[in-house]
């Protein structure tokens, strides 16, 4: 088991299964896309296990609490890393996080985006430790996102090739 596999398990973290597309959708894009040593990973929103959309879905500040938020970021954080995963067979490539941006749905006057969005970053900072997991980071509301989802992130990591 690699060290990153290691650190989810000890933390009891699943990554989810891919994720289930509502009937009729359609997505012309990798999750994941790799160009020599830099991945970018398309935006990704909250999933359950089983790869199922996961809620609470609506506008943090409106439906959404911010603390449901925060753990709908940490869904997304696994999301990612299960895609990641399947991308690049080993987590452990990771070599550094470089960029996150994290848009939340929210209410208009909504200010607290990044709190929302710390719920990524602290997982992220969790499993891969400060010097691979920390990165430069975006978080803004945004008037809508696609399923409803309250948040969706995009990123770009380093990989060892």
């Amino acid at each position: 088991m690699s060290i990153i596999e290691q650190k989810l398990a000890d933390q009891r973290l699943i990554l989810p299964k891919p994720l289930q597309l509502p009937s009729g959708m359609k997505l012309p894009f990798p999750w994941v896309l790799v160009r020599g040593n830099r991945v970018y990973i398309s935006g990704h929103g909250p999933q359950e296990r089983d790869g199922q959309p996961a809620g609470p879905f609506g506008a943090v500040g409106e439906s959404v609490s911010i603390d449901e938020g925060y753990e709908a970021a940490r869904k997304v954080g696994l999301s990612i890393l299960a895609s990641l995963k399947r991308e690049l067979g080993d987590l452990d490539r990771i070599v550094g996080w470089c960029r996150v941006h994290g848009m939340v749905l929210c209410k208009p006057g909504f200010t607290k985006a990044p709190a929302v969005v710390n719920g990524f970053t602290d997982l992220i900072l969790d499993v891969f430790g400060p010097d691979i997991g920390r990165h430069a980071r975006t978080a803004v509301g945004v008037a809508a996102l696609p399923l409803n989802f309250p948040i969706e992130i995009e990123a770009e990591v380093l990989i060892k090739e």
